[in-house]
């Protein structure tokens, strides 16, 4: 099924939010920091035990969704609209991709929520090579929502291994979890970029603090000599660099 209306907002909200910076992460235009009290949390020392930390690859994609809403699957773009009404060609070719699995996403997503992720098709500021990853997919999820909230990771995590792994489907490379902080020099030590098939250098990574049963907040790192966009063509004037789809 495909859809027009460019003013459809399944959720009534948008897909995705902003996350903000660590102090020490590059920003881009738009961006700002997290407190220095989260950023101590995250990195240095946790509140107490009821603190869990856990770190994850920052990809470098499109921000995209997948949503169940009255029995009907749609695929978003991070603002909330549909990604068939996108004008550009890698939603469009998300929203194939996404259609052409309806029936596990009917079954796997429940009413009211969805299915957060990167759509890495076409290159950004990173090349993936999506032949010869561990997991060679175009699609990474890193948030499974319900009832408008955030799944706690390890059911998060669970959930991925019972749902969409067997279909190829992995999620974010964890680079930490536990109950203690995680330093920058710590996270972007643990990475392993054939996970994804990263062919430059990883962008930074993703941190999140649960705490009471709830995620309590978000914050991330991008490394200081990560430039935005330097394969798309609105960028360098030559033609976009496909990972995936397009010869």
């Amino acid at each position: 099924m495909v859809y027009t209306d460019k003013h459809v907002k399944p959720l009534k909200r948008k897909a995705y939010g902003s996350i903000p910076h660590l102090p020490d992460s590059r920003l881009g235009s738009g961006d700002h920091f997290c407190s220095q009290g989260q950023a101590r949390i995250a990195t240095e020392k946790v509140r107490d035990r009821h603190d869990f930390v856990v770190v994850t690859e920052k990809l470098d994609g499109s921000n995209v969704a997948i949503a169940k809403v009255n029995g009907i699957i749609y695929p978003l773009v991070r603002t909330g609209y549909v990604a068939d009404t996108s004008p550009y060609r890698q939603h469009h070719m998300f929203a194939a991709w996404v259609y052409e699995r309806q029936d596990l996403w009917l079954s796997v997503i429940d009413e009211g929520g969805w299915l957060s992720g990167e759509w890495l098709a076409m290159a950004h500021g990173t090349r993936y090579d999506l032949v010869n990853a561990e997991f060679p997919c175009p699609f990474v999820p890193f948030d499974l929502w319900r009832g408008g909230e955030r799944v706690l990771w390890l059911e998060f995590r669970a959930w991925c291994d019972a749902s969409i792994v067997s279909e190829g489907i992995r999620d974010a490379m964890p680079l930490h979890a536990g109950y203690q902080a995680c330093s920058i020099e710590t996270a972007m030590a643990n990475q392993r970029a054939k996970w994804h098939g990263a062919l430059d250098p990883l962008e930074g990574a993703v941190w999140r603090v649960e705490r009471s049963e709830k995620v309590d907040f978000l914050c991330k790192y991008v490394r200081k000599d990560k430039v935005d966009g330097c394969y798309l063509s609105s960028v360098t004037g030559n033609s976009d660099v496909w990972n995936w789809g397009v010869e």
